[in-house]
């Protein structure tokens, strides 16, 4: 079945002329050979190979493995795709939305991850988040996990990357934040909550963030107990534009927080932009800080960062009772991580 999402291109199903558009003499040549050592009829004209279809979909789905072998990634590039119907006319105009022909094998390949977009089928994990004054369970990261039709689940790193190829950052990162926001509702929640949320995917915190304002309001969230955590910052080259989203984010009462601090100089800087509410200490600076110097140094500087600006600090990524003690030593507000518990569907209530 086609993918219907409004937000993504899908491969028709109709029958169809598919054109293959290059600018490149020796790339037509190449696709009419080889479309017709497939056994189809081409015609071509001013850098446009063509054929009919019966069924596009199928088409590229029974010859995914002909056009990875027989192209190289830049062929794949360089050579777009336009599927002409009855819905879709082939016009100067509409020539402009031809996708390259990467784009449509990334389709059949990464068919699971849009499987799991069109049917929203995303759930919340949660790791627990420890106040060190009291012991006791300050807040719960929520980390999205995509479910694939047998029950077994796509972490984030695997979504975001096809995702990121398929220009799909906005629609999974909003659909992350909201499925964050309506499981930790579902399974009751007394304590804060971290969702992460990827700035280069938001163009207009107004109309992409109010859908997300909106599932608070309706699920009846204090403000205060959601923090929104910046992830990728490193990726941010416009950090007026980063301002105005988390600007926006306050203005509604949310808190922020600033993932993997240390991990760059642009981490370092950004403290000083957008003067979070907590920062996360990356996990390569806690691992093993109870036996390098080098990077209790740095976690000392940040922990008189955060002493003298009034901001939070979180050491991230606890998997030992040795770096555990270093950083509590040194001064820690928060800490996260395997030694405390494990992300889990169920909700751990008590340490």
């Amino acid at each position: 079945m086609a993918c219907k999402c409004k937000d993504i291109f899908y491969i028709s199903e109709k029958k169809s002329k598919i054109h293959f558009i290059t600018q490149i003499t020796e790339l037509v040549i190449k696709s009419s050979n080889l479309l017709k050592n497939l056994g189809f009829e081409v015609s071509k004209i001013d850098g446009i190979v063509a054929i009919e279809e019966e069924n596009p979909k199928l088409f590229f789905e029974e010859n995914f493995d002909f056009f990875n072998t027989n192209f190289n990634d830049l062929e794949k590039d360089e050579i777009k795709i336009f599927i002409e119907n009855e819905d879709n006319q082939l016009s100067l105009g509409t020539i402009f939305f031809a996708k390259p022909l990467n784009r449509y094998l990334h389709f059949i390949e990464d068919r699971n991850f849009f499987d799991i977009i069109e049917n929203s089928s995303l759930t919340a994990h949660f790791q627990p988040i420890i106040n060190m004054q009291t012991n006791e369970i300050f807040a719960y990261e929520a980390l999205t996990r995509g479910v694939l039709p047998n029950g077994e689940l796509m972490y984030p790193d695997v979504l975001f990357s096809k995702s990121t190829r398929n220009d799909m950052n906005f629609t999974l990162d909003r659909m992350c934040r909201e499925t964050a926001l309506k499981t930790t509702a579902v399974k009751k929640i007394d304590a804060k909550v971290f969702i992460n949320f990827i700035p280069t995917s938001i163009y207009d915190p107004e109309f992409c963030l109010a859908s997300t304002v909106k599932w608070a309001k309706q699920l009846d969230f204090d403000p205060k107990n959601i923090v929104f955590e910046v992830v990728e910052t490193q990726n941010v080259k416009d950090k007026e534009h980063l301002k105005t989203i988390l600007n926006f984010y306050r203005d509604k009462g949310f808190l922020i927080a600033l993932d993997d601090v240390g991990e760059g100089y642009s981490s370092l800087n950004m403290i000083i932009d957008i003067k979070p509410d907590i920062i996360k200490v990356d996990r390569n600076i806690i691992q093993n800080i109870d036996t390098d110097t080098m990077k209790q140094s740095i976690y000392k500087a940040l922990r008189t960062i955060c002493i003298e600006n009034g901001i939070k600090l979180l050491a991230e990524g606890v998997e030992t009772p040795y770096e555990l003690e270093k950083v509590k030593e040194i001064g820690v507000d928060y800490a996260q991580g395997y030694y405390f518990a494990k992300p889990s569907a169920e909700i751990i209530r008590v340490i």
